[in-house]
């Protein structure tokens, strides 16, 4: 289980250290499903301002505190934008209809123009080894999927529609809103909504690693429910070297009694930028891919 920590009073962060340890194998497509993250929890009961962190100018006086972030994740977009392409495993959980699924692995080759990805998952071992490849423009705006076991046997290779009803069974997003510069925009999006409103508490840790990578979290906290707030509480997990977001999390309000419960997480791991990923990489008939 993910622990979490939070004292308003003295805004104790529980930081996140993961021991996930994914594994690759020689080719394109990853090796054995790495285990269930691990999170270490790693204790500070000291922050700093929010624009004290990664390269946050200060917020003028009287504005909002969503702001210095907000700027930084904007400026953010367009360097991530002069990345060609990048390769990362993902780990991701969601809460689909009040249920919290179990973790999913996936094996990620994304390039930004025009937008191409590639998907292998490692696990849980009933999915590992099924693919999904999409590229904007391209197959009538579908996507290419095959299942494994079984369903690869019966119905092979299916052309679907990203947001169709069997796409979208049991994920909160398309195909087509995954990766780094995708959660950023999303992340814009929201922040463009939230600093419209009080109630609004942001505070910024540095020394949080995600897989030994030394990061800096950014946690904002809605304390009161509101119809125009999405969550209770998000906190975004950005590389230091990267200055990207490697991780995010976010929780709904506490029931009585209860702790905030998660609402998703997405974690990219063993990030590699510029690959120079071509048109085959993104192609069903590359030799190295399953797709029949």
């Amino acid at each position: 289980m993910l622990r979490r920590e939070w004292i308003f009073g003295c805004w104790t962060v529980a930081l996140l250290t993961s021991s996930l340890a994914a594994q690759g194998v020689p080719g394109t497509q990853p090796g054995q499903a790495p285990n269930r993250p691990e999170y270490r929890v790693a204790e500070r009961t000291g922050t700093t301002p929010a624009q004290a962190a990664v390269g946050l100018a200060p917020a003028a006086p009287g504005e909002h505190p969503l702001m210095p972030a907000l700027r930084w994740a904007r400026d953010g977009i367009v360097n991530m934008e002069k990345i060609q392409d990048y390769s990362a495993t993902m780990v991701k959980r969601e809460r689909i209809s009040g249920k919290l699924n179990d973790f999913e692995y996936m094996f990620l080759k994304i390039r930004h123009k025009p937008f191409s990805v590639y998907m292998y998952f490692v696990g849980p071992a009933a999915v590992k080894g099924q693919e999904c490849l999409y590229v904007a423009g391209a197959n009538n705006g579908n996507m290419w999927a095959h299942g494994v076991g079984i369903k690869q046997t019966m119905f092979g290779t299916v052309s679907l529609k990203p947001d169709g009803p069997v796409a979208m069974a049991g994920q909160r997003y398309p195909i087509t809103e995954i990766g780094i510069l995708n959660l950023t925009k999303r992340l814009v999006e929201v922040a463009e909504q939230d600093v419209k409103y009080d109630e609004c508490e942001v505070k910024t840790v540095k020394g949080a690693k995600i897989n030994d990578r030394p990061c800096t979290c950014l946690q904002v906290v809605h304390p009161v429910p509101r119809r125009n707030f999405l969550f209770h509480i998000a906190r975004i997990f950005v590389d230091d070297e990267y200055n990207m977001p490697v991780r995010y999390e976010s929780y709904d309000w506490p029931k009585a009694g209860a702790e905030p419960e998660l609402l998703e997480e997405y974690t990219y791991l063993k990030l590699k930028l510029n690959n120079g990923f071509g048109d085959d990489d993104f192609d069903i008939k590359n030799p190295s891919y399953r797709f029949k």
